[in-house]
């Protein structure tokens, strides 16, 4: 008999599920909560969503028809919305709430419990180690029905921290690859001189410091290369001067925040991601998507994403040295670069994209309450 994909499943029931995401502009995470919220709305499902109300989130999901309510939390330790809260999940009987954010897991300590109360699921996405306590054991382990991760090296964190892993389930982040049809088109490399691109916000766990360096040093060796910064952060200032200091000016340019991926893209020939630390790396998804190969360190989630030596190259992080080999290599080979590009296009769509990572979501709410499966 022919098994039952993953898409072809169904079930008698919608769901009634209430998303708690606290935080105010949180970048990738933010995308990957509305992608959610617009596939459960599609199927059907009643989702209520407790945000911050000045938040994008609040903002982008007016036009789904999601109950926007508002939810103000200064930090983990913040109990202030709990008693309405507790009030609201007894009144709505939810089937699922689902805790988008680390600042938002903690609220699950103070729920109400048992059998008449919905099943509680967290998202973690950040890829630092978590403590190794009571508090986590309890919080993972007692406190919620289950946990899901956004890439296996998050998962082994977790596991190592003590969460047992029956209660967590792997479900990798996911992008839209048909708003990048048009770049994963068009030929992707320039005439002349290359574009290396980054998007990440201006922190240094992103390792911008490394790629600038490399810059200058494939400078020095006579690489004409010109790099283009997209995003914003606390970092600027340090990394202007750092530009300044490496002689740079003319070859890098600052974007800011970019609000159209798709097009900046179109405008690069590869992508750079040398993070320090990466919980998965939605961007490294988005070039991909766009046909642009993808020079990575090798961190966190990124070796989930990036097949070395066939979508892109991966380097060790903090090494400036293997960074200037890769974009060399990549720069100096269009024909490598643009078959590396088709492949990271056809693996995003194939293996990342929104709809899949929502139907995963959607599959573990029905496992969690125990629903049978209609095939």
């Amino acid at each position: 008999m022919r098994k039952t994909t993953l898409g072809e499943r169904s079930h008698n029931r919608l769901l009634k599920i209430l998303h708690i995401d606290p935080e105010r502009n949180w970048g990738g995470g933010e995308a990957q909560v509305l992608g959610l919220l617009t596939y459960l709305c599609q199927k059907g499902h009643r989702n209520d969503l407790l945000t911050h109300p000045g938040g994008r989130l609040f903002e982008q999901t007016a036009p789904l028809g999601v109950k926007r309510l508002s939810l103000v939390a200064r930090n983990d330790l913040d109990l202030r919305p709990v008693p309405a809260l507790r009030r609201l999940i007894r009144s709505e009987k939810y089937d699922i709430v689902h805790f988008h954010t680390k600042r938002a897991h903690s609220l699950s300590l103070w729920l109400p419990r048992g059998p008449q109360c919905p099943k509680y699921v967290v998202t973690r996405r950040m890829d630092y180690p978590e403590t190794k306590s009571w508090y986590t054991r309890y919080l993972y382990n007692r406190r919620v029905d289950g946990v899901v991760a956004i890439s296996r090296v998050i998962l082994e964190l977790l596991v190592d921290a003590g969460v047992e892993a029956g209660r967590i389930r792997l479900i990798h982040s996911g992008i839209d690859p048909e708003r990048f049809v048009r770049c994963a088109a068009a030929e992707a490399v320039t005439e002349g001189e290359a574009v290396v691109g980054i998007v990440a916000a201006l922190e240094l766990r992103k390792g911008h410091r490394y790629l600038l360096e490399a810059a200058a040093r494939l400078k020095g060796r006579g690489h004409r290369i010109r790099y283009l910064i997209a995003g914003d952060g606390p970092a600027r200032r340090e990394l202007d001067e750092r530009v300044k200091a490496l002689s740079l000016v003319d070859e890098v340019r600052f974007c800011g925040f970019v609000s159209d991926a798709p097009a900046f893209l179109s405008q690069i020939d590869i992508f750079v991601l040398p993070s320090l630390y990466e919980g998965l790396g939605v961007a490294v998804l988005e070039a991909m998507a766009a046909g642009k190969p993808v020079i990575a360190s090798r961190v966190g989630g990124l070796p989930e994403l990036v097949a070395d030596g066939e979508t892109g190259l991966l380097v060790a992080p903090k090494n400036v040295e293997g960074l200037v080999a890769a974009i060399a290599r990549l720069a100096d080979d269009k024909s490598l670069a643009r078959e590396m590009g088709r492949k990271g296009a056809a693996r995003a769509r194939a293996s990342f994209s929104l709809e899949n990572m929502a139907a995963q979501n959607e599959a573990y709410y029905y496992e969690l309450i125990g629903a049978p499966v209609q095939s």
